[in-house]
């Protein structure tokens, strides 16, 4: 391959480290074109096999229109998702060689544009039948389930069952309900949890992850001569299902949840006809623990998520019964405790993905992730491994707001006040994705694979008055933080068909950097953008040495770049300088060589002296630097911050006495 990892960075057949910035293309990739998938379309779930994913993410006559903005962006590092199920939805070992036909021919238009990109395999909460994306139906009816049974036995939320008021951020509490888990557990532990259900003479755990890898070879067998596919992800935010779970009858684990949350033995008895009186944890806002929580009765009237013929997997496998008055119990409240998770699963199946895919694609990188805010298994050969963790400002998120001087660190249940605070906390948080790498990997490259905020902060105010500046504020303190660690990264996400109504068209969420309902001039390359002035940002592309400090500052227009050179690279260092972050012109200043600025490539190619030695680049805007708040400002913004928060105490500690 032209772009090969070494150590901690990429780097090009010049032999100059590559930093890649890019994003996750698309959040509607998650979803069928035929007939179509939009979560919120009630029937979008009737067919289970006859579906078609051409022209995800785009129709191919659109190819030149978004690879042309995102390479004018300097985002042409992509994120490529592609489920599982636009692969092989007709059934087992039936290929949708129209699909991979379609799927080569965009990523033959991405080398044209000199786009490099990763597959990933993209779920989440296992498939869109359990209200998430990625695998397909007949997997769910392998194991026995009948999918439209789902929703009435509480084992999945479904948007489309609510498809005008489904909770914000409320599809990942599918991780916890019963055909999510069950899948999960299934797939990573079935020898070991359910060794006795067996489809076509293997174990359910062998014969699902044989045609995961098999449907991602065919890929592989597609994309293998295209020198910018770099790779494969293994699988997004893969889960734990049940395995290491203590105790089924406990909320322990549910940490961060909100909404109404079985636990683990009441979804198992729900999925199998029982009312159960579940607890309602409120808004999902994982901020601070409920101040009241009510219980909230499931019933599913007798009905259960098997098919006539279909016993549960999990009663057979002894860990739970119907006693002599009919009551179900839990007999093996630890059947899936005493687990490593992370080492005894996830890592084998990694193992035998990447196998899968170098039979077919022997240079391929493989990007492996665990499920969130886990460290990565440990390899003692890292060899062509890439770390591709993900991170999101849970705050921001789930709140869908964003406040530049106030934000709240979710691991300490702390407050954060002010600029500093934020920023040292988002540093912080994205700098441990370094030393869990070292520990588990070594010297390996670091994609962050996902991070973002919502468009539709503080109320969608922007799309009313097309002010997206708090969304460049909140992405600015990510991707400040990023370049802090000088981490590859890409961005969730750009979805073309998004919509101001509907969003990314998957389960309410929106946090595409494009919409149409944005897009004003169609023959401006950058209408339709939203918060560009924090996405569209100057950074050292290629350099001819070892990167050491990287940092861009928007209000004063000021950007620095350091590395360490190389003299054996002849290639300059190159700097993608966007013209649009300095309207009024810019100048360079360089600690020594010589530098040429191509304004029209958007970039500035520099070349250091032959000492291997540190050598600094400084590009600073011609435009007049902003004023600065005086000290007494800055005091009554820190005052009114301050109680503005005594405020929000108080009035929580009320409603706690109230309640």
């Amino acid at each position: 391959m032209p772009i090969t990892a070494k150590g901690r960075f990429f780097i090009d057949e010049a032999g100059r480290a590559r930093i890649f910035h890019g994003v996750n293309l698309s959040g509607t990739s998650k979803v069928p074109t035929d007939p179509p998938g939009y979560t919120h379309l009630p029937d979008s779930l009737a067919e289970k096999r006859n579906v078609s994913f051409i022209g995800r993410p785009f129709p191919l006559d659109e190819a030149d229109e978004h690879f042309g903005r995102l390479k004018h962006w300097g985002l042409d590092f992509l994120r490529f998702l592609v489920p599982w199920e636009a692969i092989e939805h007709a059934g087992p070992g039936a290929y949708d060689d129209a699909y991979l036909d379609y799927l080569e021919a965009v990523l033959e238009k991405a080398l044209e544009y000199d786009i490099n990109l990763f597959i990933d395999p993209h779920q989440d909460v296992w498939s869109r039948f359990s209200g998430g994306d990625g695998a397909p139906a007949w997997t769910l009816e392998a194991v026995g389930l009948d999918l439209d049974s789902f929703h009435q036995t509480g084992a999945a939320l479904l948007h489309q069952q609510q498809p005008d008021d489904f909770p914000h951020m409320m599809w990942s509490n599918n991780y916890y309900r019963f055909a999510a888990f069950t899948m999960f557990t299934l797939f990573f532990g079935g020898r070991t949890f359910a060794p006795q259900m067996m489809v076509d003479g293997l174990n359910i755990q062998d014969y699902l992850q044989e045609h995961y890898v098999k449907a991602f070879a065919q890929v592989a067998k597609r994309v293998k001569h295209l020198p910018n596919v770099l790779g494969f992800d293994t699988m997004n935010e893969p889960h734990y299902g049940l395995i290491g779970v203590p105790d089924l009858r406990s909320h322990d684990h549910l940490l961060l949840q909100r909404g109404v949350m079985p636990s683990p033995a009441q979804a198992i008895f729900l999925a199998n006809g029982f009312a159960q009186d579940c607890p309602d944890f409120g808004t999902p806002m994982p901020t601070l623990p409920p101040l009241k929580v009510e219980s909230v009765r499931i019933d599913p009237a007798g009905a259960t998520v098997w098919r006539d013929e279909c016993a549960d997997v999990w009663r057979a496998h002894g860990v739970w019964d119907v006693d002599k008055d009919g009551a179900p119990r839990i007999l093996r409240p630890g059947h899936f405790a005493r687990a490593d998770f992370t080492r005894d699963y996830l890592k084998p199946f990694i193992e035998r993905f990447a196998a899968g895919i170098h039979a077919v694609m022997p240079a391929a990188h493989i990007f492996i992730e665990a499920e969130p805010f886990a460290p990565p298994p440990r390899f003692d050969d890292a060899d062509k491994l890439v770390y591709a963790p993900h991170f999101y400002d849970g705050m921001t998120l789930f709140t869908r707001r964003f406040n530049p001087h106030l934000n709240f660190d979710l691991f300490d249940r702390r407050p954060l006040i002010g600029e500093a605070s934020i920023r040292a906390y988002l540093s912080e948080q994205i700098g441990r994705f370094r030393r869990y790498a070292d520990a588990a990997l070594g010297d390996a490259p670091i994609v962050v694979g996902e991070f973002g905020i919502p468009m539709n902060l503080n109320g969608a105010d922007a799309f009313r008055t097309d002010d997206f500046s708090s969304q460049a504020d909140a992405l600015d303190y990510n991707l400040r933080a990023l370049d802090d660690c000088l981490l590859n990264h890409t961005l969730w996400n750009y979805s073309p068909d998004n919509s101001n109504e509907r969003g990314d068209q998957w389960n309410n969420e929106d946090l595409s950097i494009f919409s149409r309902d944005q897009q004003s001039d169609p023959s401006d390359i950058d209408s339709g953008g939203r918060a560009l002035s924090a996405v569209v940002r100057p950074y050292a592309k290629k350099v001819a040495g070892e990167p050491l400090n990287m940092r861009f500052d928007r209000r004063r227009g000021l950007f620095t770049f350091s590395f360490r050179g190389d003299s054996s690279v002849t290639e300059p260092t190159e700097l993608f300088v966007p013209n649009a972050q300095f309207p009024a012109g810019y100048r360079v200043e360089v600690s020594d060589g010589e530098f040429e600025i191509q304004s029209e490539e958007q970039r500035v190619l520099y070349r250091h002296s032959d000492k291997d030695m540190p050598h600094l680049i400084r590009v600073i805007s011609d435009r007049p630097p902003p004023a600065e708040l005086s000290p007494y400002d800055k005091l009554a913004i820190a005052g009114l911050v301050m109680l503005l928060l005594l405020y929000l105490l108080g009035r929580g500690g009320k409603k706690k006495e109230e309640n």
